[in-house]
Formats: C-alpha cells, sequence, structure tokens
C-alpha cells in the first residue's frame, strides 16, 4: 500500500526530509505501525521516533491514535506537540 507521509518541525529537522510517499509492506496496517517500521530505518529515524518520545501522529488531517488503519493513498503525520504560552 502506498501512503504519504509528512514531518514537521523538530522531526522533520531531525530527519533531513519534509515528506515522502512510502509503499509499505502488508504488516504496516496502523498509523503506530509506520512509526514502528520507520524507527527500523535505524538512526536519526530510530531516535527521533523511538516509543519513549512524545510525537503527536494525524492521519489524514485529523490527530489519531497508534491504533488507527491505514488506507490506500492516506496522509501520516508526525510532529512535535504543541506547546504555547
Amino acid at each position: 500500500m502506498k501512503i504519504q507521509l509528512k514531518f514537521f518541525a523538530s522531526v522533520r529537522e531531525a530527519l533531513g526530509v519534509a515528506d515522502e510517499v512510502a509503499d509499505v509492506p502488508a504488516a504496516v496496517v496502523t498509523v503506530g505501525d509506520v512509526r514502528t517500521w520507520l524507527q527500523a530505518r535505524g538512526g536519526a529515524w530510530a531516535e527521533t521516533l523511538a516509543a519513549g518520545r512524545t510525537l503527536r501522529m494525524a492521519c489524514n488531517h485529523e490527530m489519531t491514535a497508534p491504533e488507527t488503519r491505514l488506507t490506500e493513498g492516506c496522509e501520516v503525520a508526525f510532529f512535535p506537540p504543541v506547546t504555547g504560552g
């Protein structure tokens, strides 16, 4: 399945990429699976997307939980939590 990946703010800076189209393996069926699959790239990917790091995730422009199922052509975005003052 092909999906669109987007990376924002410090996630984008750490990974050195803003977006990409990915053909994910059949075993990758949820947003959380995408995160785990990307961590397996190692290096900055493993560090930036590590399970212990707080990240926000969205699927098709809606905030989502890791259990959200993917659909063909969906957009999955990763970004740091937003803080303000």
